[in-house]
């Protein structure tokens, strides 16, 4: 990482400013990554792609000890991603406030099992999966507890769940009124001792944000509110982790064949096999289930008369895995996986399996 010297920081507020007694320290660091993709049956055109990204992040301490941070990332082509603001207390835990980063509350935690490279679903292969995010993907304000023999509680809120990112002085307006505030909550249980070579790590988390009661047609577009879970499990055991988690959305939508739920669960098993290579294997399903929603008709006594009943359609899934191996010397990394997906669309025919091949060489500095 190269960084920069001390900097001082001011404040400035209408034509008044004042030096901070201590001065805070800004660092940068980076990395680029070139890839080489093949889509198997699929056509794949040119293989060649890279990426790169610059994540300025500035430091300094309160009175008294407590820290504090910005941070501020700048992807691909100096495209702005995600910033935070964190404030480190003594003893009160840490409070963010985090604009696009998806990771805090259940966002951090959509798929967090063992694995060498990337989740099975971002291995190039196009994909409708819906993750559970909570309030992460929306400007929001989290508190994290201080940790308790390797446990921790988070809580995030967003006064408004409606995806959006405020710079300053802004607000979202009508991004998407029929949201309302949500609430995240995760209770991160680990334990790094308790085997002599490993040790377990559950999470259990949930989300709920408010939906607008709103009427179309004289019927309930919206019946309840939108909420989300997420529960996962990874053992730790020497060199060899294994994992599983299962996480649930319920869609207000109530409009006729609507979507009703959303499923995923995944597993992996990562086997490090020095402190340099690693390799893994990862296996994820995905499911959304739709609903027909009650019809009525004008019977002959001037009544209103069910025609159909509330059924369920067959649940439509698509499942993934991938194999994956990951070396890295000094600051270069070298990373492959092979990915194979069915149904990537959640059809009920058209289900042309879809593979990918990644071979990538990452430089950190």
């Amino acid at each position: 990482m190269n960084k920069l010297t001390k900097v001082g920081l001011s404040a400035l507020c209408g034509s008044l400013a004042a030096t901070a007694v201590n001065a805070g320290s800004m660092s940068v660091s980076g990395g680029a990554t070139v890839t080489w993709t093949s889509l198997g049956t699929q056509e794949t055109g040119n293989p060649l792609g890279m990426d790169s990204g610059l994540t300025f992040k500035g430091e300094g301490e309160l009175d008294g000890g407590q820290t504090f941070s910005v941070s501020l990332v700048d992807t691909d082509k100096s495209t702005w991603s995600s910033s935070n603001i964190t404030l480190n207390t003594n003893s009160g835990g840490t409070f963010i406030l985090s604009s696009a980063e998806g990771g805090q509350g259940i966002g951090g935690y959509d798929d967090n099992m063992p694995r060498a490279y990337e989740e099975v679903w971002d291995t190039a292969v196009s994909t409708n999966v819906n993750l559970q995010k909570g309030v992460g993907s929306s400007t929001n304000i989290s508190w994290t507890s201080p940790e308790v023999m390797g446990s921790k509680v988070q809580i995030a809120y967003a006064p408004d769940n409606d995806g959006a990112q405020n710079v300053n002085k802004a607000v979202s307006g009508a991004a998407s009124n029929h949201f309302g505030s949500g609430w995240d909550i995760v209770l991160d249980l680990g334990s790094g001792s308790q085997w002599d070579s490993g040790g377990f790590n559950l999470i259990v988390g949930g989300s709920e944000t408010k939906v607008a009661k709103s009427k179309v047609g004289g019927r309930k577009a919206f019946e309840h509110d939108h909420q989300e879970a997420v529960v996962g499990l990874t053992l730790t055991l020497g060199p060899v982790q294994l994992g599983g988690q299962v996480s649930a959305e319920r869609i207000p939508n109530q409009t006729p064949d609507g979507i009703e739920a959303y499923g995923n669960k995944s597993w992996g098993l990562a086997f490090n096999v020095n402190d340099d290579l690693s390799v893994s294997y990862s296996q994820t399903r995905h499911v959304q289930l739709k609903a027909k929603k009650q019809s009525w008709a004008l019977a002959s006594d001037a009544t209103l008369k069910s025609i159909q009943g509330n059924e369920y359609t067959p649940k439509s899934w698509m499942r993934g895995d991938s194999i994956q191996a990951s070396w890295t010397v000094g600051g270069i990394g070298l990373s492959y996986a092979q990915t194979n997906y069915d149904n990537t669309a959640y059809t009920y025919d058209s289900k042309a399996p879809l593979e990918s091949k990644i071979l990538a060489v990452s430089l950190a500095f």
